[in-house]
């Protein structure tokens, strides 16, 4: 049963309101975190203790309220210390993705003027140290490890000043010092900036308010269910406002737990050690998961192989019926034999508690949805941004409507301009960006309804369907619209497919950049004895370059004439984040993209009299 919950409107109050239900509770785990591969708890007292340690270390070191701190760290307890430290002493913390380089991080810190640092390493802090003659107004660094500050003078570790806040004053001079800082903190105040990872120029910094995150954390709580009893693995990065939100302060106003997973790598390993009931995801994820599991059924026995096909087909038929309100007898005997052969095994294999998967940053496949949801597994497609704290729509677990991102949250309006732009008003909206009164108000409607840049539909449900960016749509050389990004992931349904990169702005046909998923290619060259010793090589063999056409032409067969690629090539790796191809959240940066691969999309346009 979903529980009810004291309303708060600053993330103090969400603390401490938290915090007071369960820190008598001794059994009763706020996160855990893996030490020498066994993962232990850690109490909501102990949680409190640590954040008001350190928060009155930050006084006592003269940050205050207002200054600005950045964190620089991977997911882990200590990010939430620091964070929550903030948030109950009104100080603004700045959270950037680990995988910035020294140069980015410079831009961030200069351009919100902060005061302070928090690190989690040594490479971290070298990133810092590397620029710290540019950093004008830092006055103090933190490193999160103990060995990580070495013999800098002006370096201290996050121990130091827990230790500092516990010589300044006992245990209850804490709590009451602590308290008074976090009873003066309004809605209005600012707790966060966020800087948006942008595909082109500098980043900007969302400023999101106490009230805008309260606000989208206390309309998220209604919306599915989440209670104390259950346990989330956290693996999204936390300085990301989808994970802050939806995978660590959404929990912390239940009173779930929270698990750290030790990395994207070892996710899976961490859900079976775990047993997650609830898990925050990309869909990458669950596509990497549906891949294994059919790769590892493609080496079973062949009865097992035949039974496991029945079994998808049986589930596809059972969800789609379901998703049309449909019923029927013999297919709800047939899955719940399925159910039993195939999928509560497979749930097993996940932990067998998950109840609830959220899915955000980019759209969900159809194919992959209905997978898991046949599976006994739902997954609730969301929508948000940054500037909007970030949720906007979620799906309902009893009226799920695949494809689309839901309805909106409770407190949330959705409008749709005459262009289709998604346009959003609320409490949660941010108060515009850092310094930035222009670019603010670009991204405002004249009468206060921010413009997402999103172009979406109503379905006859109700639910909101994004079909692309408005800065992505390109008109070709023969006048005709193009939405590329619903092209892009209809070639990315594709197996062999990973990426996919449309161009056609002023040309007089589309064609493509691929990227292809490495591992099922070279599991099919290897399965028709095709020989190869890289990837690179085996993307330009004839076989497979007929293979992939083969494949982008049957995915492609109800486009339209003019949005169908008509040439393309395969790229023999992904494009990535560190060669600056992606943003930290994996959008193209399609203007880096098109000039650094400028030669090779102008000879799939050269001598060539194809035409629209």
């Amino acid at each position: 049963m979903q529980q009810s919950i004291p309303s708060f409107s600053t993330l103090a109050e969400l603390f401490y309101n938290t915090v007071s239900a369960y820190e008598h509770n001794k059994d009763k785990f706020a996160y855990m975190r893996k030490i020498n591969d066994t993962y232990h708890g850690i109490t909501f007292a102990e949680v409190r203790d640590m954040v008001e340690k350190f928060a009155v270390g930050l006084l006592d070191l003269g940050i205050k309220k207002g200054d600005r701190v950045g964190i620089i760290s991977e997911n882990r307890l200590e990010w939430i210390i620091a964070d929550v430290a903030c948030a109950v002493t009104g100080i603004i913390d700045v959270p950037v993705f680990p995988t910035l380089t020294a140069k980015q991080c410079e831009y961030v810190f200069n351009n919100c003027s902060a005061s302070a640092i928090i690190v989690s390493n040594s490479f971290q802090l070298g990133k810092i140290l590397a620029h710290q003659h540019e950093l004008s107004h830092i006055r103090h660094i933190i490193t999160m490890n103990d060995d990580a500050k070495g013999n800098h003078p002006f370096v201290k570790s996050m121990n130091d000043i827990m230790i500092l806040g516990e010589k300044i004053a006992d245990m209850q001079s804490r709590h009451r010092l602590v308290q008074e800082q976090a009873a003066a903190i309004r809605a209005d105040d600012i707790m966060t900036l966020i800087y948006t990872s942008g595909t082109t120029g500098h980043p900007k910094g969302v400023v999101l308010t106490h009230g805008n995150i309260a606000s989208n954390v206390m309309s998220c709580t209604g919306c599915y269910t989440i209670t104390s009893d259950d346990t989330m693995l956290s693996y999204l990065p936390l300085c990301h406002s989808y994970e802050r939100v939806a995978g660590y302060l959404l929990p912390l106003a239940k009173g779930a737990t929270v698990a750290f997973a030790e990395s994207i790598e070892k996710v899976a390993a961490n859900i079976n050690e775990v047993r997650p009931t609830l898990m925050t995801s990309v869909p990458r994820l669950f596509e990497r998961i549906q891949t294994r599991i059919v790769h590892q059924m493609a080496k079973e026995k062949p009865a097992k192989q035949k039974i496991f096909a029945w079994a998808l087909q049986v589930g596809t038929i059972w969800i789609r019926n379901k998703m049309a309100g449909k019923s029927s007898l013999i297919n709800s005997m047939q899955y719940k034999i399925a159910d039993a052969l195939v999928f509560s095994k497979i749930r097993e294999r996940m932990g067998g508690k998950i109840r609830t998967f959220v899915s955000g940053g980019a759209a969900l496949k159809n194919d992959t949805a209905e997978f898991f949801l046949m599976q006994g597994l739902t997954i609730l497609e969301g929508y948000g941004l940054t500037e909007a704290s970030p949720v906007l729509t979620v799906n309902r677990p009893d009226s799920i409507e695949i494809g689309t991102v839901g309805k909106p949250l409770p407190n949330v309006e959705i409008r749709l301009s005459a262009e289709g732009e998604i346009q959003a008003r609320g409490a949660n909206i941010m108060r515009g960006y850092w310094n930035d009164e222009q670019a603010t108000k670009e991204t405002m409607t004249d009468d206060g309804w921010l413009k997402t840049g999103d172009v979406g539909i109503w379905t006859q449900k109700g639910n909101l369907k994004i079909t692309d960016r408005i800065k992505h749509l390109f008109v070709s050389s023969g006048g005709k619209n193009i939405a590329p990004t619903p092209i892009e992931n209809l070639i990315c349904h594709s197996a062999l497919i990973e990426q996919c990169v449309l161009i056609g702005e002023n040309r007089p046909y589309c064609t493509a950049l691929i990227a292809p998923n490495s591992d099922e290619l070279m599991h099919y060259a290897e399965k028709q004895g095709i020989v190869f010793n890289t990837v690179e090589e085996l993307v330009q063999k004839p076989e497979i370059i007929r293979l992939f056409h083969r494949d982008i032409d049957h995915w492609q067969k109800d486009l339209a004439k003019y949005e169908r690629i008509r040439k393309f090539t395969i790229l023999p790796r992904l494009l990535t984040v560190e060669d600056g191809e992606l943003t930290p959240k994996m959008s193209i940066k399609r203007k880096v993209v098109e000039e650094k691969y400028r030669e090779t999309i102008e000879k799939m346009y050269a001598n060539s009299d194809i035409g629209e």
